[in-house]
């Protein structure tokens, strides 16, 4: 089935994840891989449309829209959610973009993947016993117009929000994401905070041109109760530009915020955390630092991605897809999409696209997606 891949990929038939020859499947309905690992954090693309344009992940003109018709819709996602929390172990959901909020139907996507998990928790809980614990759902926003929907997209079931910031100085802003909309963001955030989704996590991609601001999105952070994320910028830009030269990486930035604010490691929240967290000033406060390219975290990965076109990739650097909303739309039971699902994440590869075993933490297989396309 023909799907739109967008630029700087191509218009086609998505690679089918092929099952591996030699080592057979465990007999588990989990999202088990090859290398041990459980996919349990299922991140879905609702589209690959943004109100910014960002240099490290848009071209100025945006990514080409996927049709309507091509979108998965709140009942599909509905679906895919309640089978992978029920069948596939599934227990924290993200939606991503693109922005989220470019769905004019966001509210219904939340409030049927909140139904859904919850039933799948309450039949998981039926079956297996003990009280069923709350699955996530979370969003990766801009909060640009988060001011006006938060209330509503709690009510639907959201239960968090991390917001995309790099920076808080205003031309520092507009030159980076191509639009004078800083002001607008900080009112989402705002707004969020006011809603309960506290802790706001700020997800901030390290860029040479914003690295010395750092300590100021810091502060800013702190001050507003707000969790901090610096992120590591990988090759998934659309328009190709990356190089690993450009990489401001985690020691960088360490040194930058080391020399306004006491940092002492904290580790991380959880094995499979990407994230490292250092203490600010003794805390309560923290920071953290997602070092993708310098310090891969690949061995720890329990991700599972939906497309906005409703592919499952299992690496955001693998170009394999499975396609569950063609499965869907043709007819097939819960159980025929979730054996999909799960032979799609049985291939899911070692590390960044690749099962090179000698393959370097930096180095990255060639993706025909970008970010915005993907979704993160």
């Amino acid at each position: 089935m023909a799907v739109t891949l967008g630029i700087p990929s191509v218009r086609g038939v998505p690679r089918r994840a092929a099952t591996p020859t030699g080592r057979p499947r465990p007999e588990t309905p989990l999202l088990v891989d090859r290398y041990g690992r459980v996919a349990r954090d299922l991140r879905v693309s609702i589209t690959t449309a943004c109100s910014l344009r960002c240099t490290y992940c848009m071209p100025a003109e945006g990514l080409p829209l996927v049709p309507q018709d091509e979108l998965t819709t709140p009942e599909e996602i509905g679906r895919l959610v309640g089978i992978g929390v029920r069948d596939l172990g599934i227990r924290d959901i993200r939606f991503t973009g693109g922005e989220p909020l470019m769905r004019r139907d966001l509210e219904d996507i939340i409030g049927a993947a909140r139904t859904a998990a919850d039933d799948g928790m309450t039949a998981v809980r039926s079956t297996r016993g003990g009280t069923p614990e709350r699955v996530r759902i979370a969003m990766t926003s801009n909060a640009l117009g988060l001011d006006k929907r938060v209330n509503a997209l709690v009510a639907a079931g959201l239960d968090r929000v991390n917001v995309s910031l790099d920076t808080v100085d205003r031309e520092a802003f507009a030159t980076l994401t191509r639009r004078d909309r800083l002001d607008d963001v900080l009112k989402g955030i705002r707004a969020a905070l006011a809603a309960g989704l506290a802790p706001v996590k700020i997800n901030a991609v390290l860029l040479p041109e914003t690295l010395t601001g750092a300590a100021d999105l810091l502060a800013w952070a702190v001050e507003h109760g707000c969790n901090l994320r610096f992120i590591e910028e990988m090759p998934l830009d659309a328009d190709g530009q990356w190089t690993r030269d450009d990489v401001v990486s985690a020691a960088d930035l360490l040194g930058v915020l080391g020399s306004r604010f006491r940092l002492t490691p904290a580790g991380r929240e959880d094995p499979s955390a990407p994230a490292e967290e250092w203490l600010v000033d003794d805390g309560p406060a923290t920071v953290g630092i997602i070092a993708s390219v310098t310090r891969s975290f690949c061995g720890a990965c329990d991700r599972t991605r939906l497309t906005a076109e409703g592919t499952v990739r299992s690496c955001l650097f693998g170009n394999e897809e499975t396609d569950l909303k063609a499965l869907l739309r043709n007819g097939a039971t819960d159980d025929e999409v979730g054996d999909a699902w799960r032979a799609a994440m049985w291939a899911k590869p070692r590390a960044h696209g690749s099962d090179a075993v000698e393959l370097a933490s930096d180095a990255f297989a060639q993706t025909e997606r970008s970010m915005g396309a993907i979704g993160g």
